[in-house]
């Protein structure tokens, strides 16, 4: 797997809202995967949780993650990124949210009572298929 940073086809597929899964890691050592919403930032992933997702605790005890895009017109066009959290934010206007909610569905995230948490993961490895490595 090839360091960060990407290279510029790498970088404009993670730029679109494609279906996204995220891997974290369970205190047991298990893997835990969910589908997620995105965004790719200036070589970094922003991602929202709801404040009691069990993804964002075992970021919280180990920052170690992976996510993988893949390609909306076809999964067999992949991109995985490994890397770790290296922050969180409250997100306590929905901003976040609302970030990712505009970008997928064109509007604004519904629930304006949830408490959101927002995280950033920063990259060191990535591969992808087949897309140019």
């Amino acid at each position: 797997m090839p360091p960060v940073p990407v290279p510029a086809e790498i970088d404009a597929f993670l730029a679109e809202p494609n279906p996204a899964v995220v891997a974290t890691v369970s205190p047991s050592g298990t893997p835990h995967t969910a589908a997620t919403w995105y965004d790719w930032e200036d070589g970094r992933v922003f991602l929202n949780m709801d404040e009691g997702r069990l993804r964002l605790h075992y970021m919280r005890q180990n920052p170690a993650v992976a996510l993988t895009a893949l390609g909306a017109g076809s999964w067999y066009e992949q991109v995985t990124l490994l890397g770790r959290i290296v922050s969180f934010e409250d997100d306590p206007d929905l901003a976040g949210i609302d970030r990712l909610a505009i970008r997928y569905d064109g509007k604004p995230f519904g629930n304006r009572d949830a408490v959101r948490v927002n995280a950033w993961m920063q990259p060191e490895r990535w591969t992808s298929w087949p897309l140019p490595r």
